[in-house]
């Protein structure tokens, strides 16, 4: 059997990301430790990645991106985007997926640097990982805070939540169900129910906030509910479904606006109401920051975040 990146660290007794760091000479590591991980390699027999090795002492001209879900046409559509930009300024992609589960993202993390990639793009939603704060690679996010010192890109959260409630005011909805995010952090995704809330509250309107982590959607609705501000198009398009099965109908007489808009469900689901993030200008973004980092520019922390609009849904 090929010894892995991950039976080299559990021999030497260090992190993957320390073993990374080893065969990149990243970041500053004691004799004692380099002379474990050289030993454990030569015990195992292991090959760094061909690629690194091929590479070396060059700039690898590859980034990094990690995605929580590309099951997700938003997530595929923003990853597309982002190969396609990155192939014209000279640099290729190596993406991965992180299933929205912690291991598989240390283990991805170790793979990118194996791999020396200049820089990684991400929207990991596996927050608190260390290794993002000692990965010397340049690290931009999107709509997470990974970390004090890692720049963030994100669209407008608080514009976008306060539009999906004001098409519930609009629409006389009296009982909303507001999904929140898997993200629990201070990350700006948090805004786009603090807006609903804020929305709602004014116009009396009443609301619950609900998290579909612990139970499913078919066990809250219909329910009391007349509408629901879904996190994201996927959920609200399977909420529309279970409503249409309890003899209801969607975008009539229950509510539903989705959140993210990419082609593919404005093109496969157009009555879905749904807040569309700027795909192309948060791509540009991403890059423009990430490109400034490796070539050791300044880049803003704190910056603007890129306007929403609101698709009203038609048949």
């Amino acid at each position: 059997m090929v010894a892995k990146l991950q039976d080299v660290a559990k021999l030497a007794g260090v992190s993957v990301t320390t073993v990374s760091r080893v065969i990149n000479n990243r970041g500053y590591l004691s004799e004692q430790t380099k002379t474990k991980v050289h030993q454990a390699m030569k015990e195992l027999n292991y090959q760094p990645n061909a690629l690194a090795q091929a590479i070396k002492g060059k700039p690898s001209r590859f980034v990094g991106m990690i995605f929580p879900n590309l099951t997700n046409p938003f997530f595929a559509e923003l990853a597309n985007t982002l190969e396609r930009k990155l192939f014209q300024k000279g640099y290729k992609a190596i993406i991965a997926s992180s299933a929205e589960n912690e291991q598989i993202e240390h283990d991805y993390l170790a793979m990118l640097m194996a791999n020396q990639v200049e820089g990684i793009i991400s929207s990991s939603h596996n927050l608190g990982i260390k290794e993002y704060q000692e990965i010397s690679a340049p690290i931009v996010s999107f709509d997470r805070h990974l970390s004090d010192n890692i720049p963030v890109v994100s669209s407008n959260n608080y514009q976008g939540g306060k539009l999906a409630a004001q098409y519930m005011v609009a629409h006389h909805a009296k009982n909303v169900a507001v999904l929140i995010d898997e993200d629990v952090s201070k990350s700006p995704t948090l805004m786009r129910v603090q807006a609903a809330v804020d929305v709602l509250n004014t116009a009396n309107i009443s609301y619950v906030p609900m998290d579909l982590k612990t139970k499913s959607a078919e066990d809250y609705f219909p329910g009391k509910f007349d509408a629901v501000i879904a996190s994201n198009d996927v959920i609200a398009l399977k909420i529309a479904q279970i409503i249409k099965k309890a003899g209801k109908r969607p975008y009539k007489n229950f509510f539903i606006t989705g959140y993210d808009g990419s082609q593919l469900i404005r093109k496969v689901a157009p009555e879905l109401p749904t807040i569309i993030q700027p795909t192309e200008k948060i791509a540009d973004r991403l890059i423009t920051t990430l490109i400034a980092a490796i070539n050791e520019k300044p880049t803003n922390k704190n910056q603007e975040a890129l306007a929403v609009h609101f698709h009203e849904g038609h048949s």
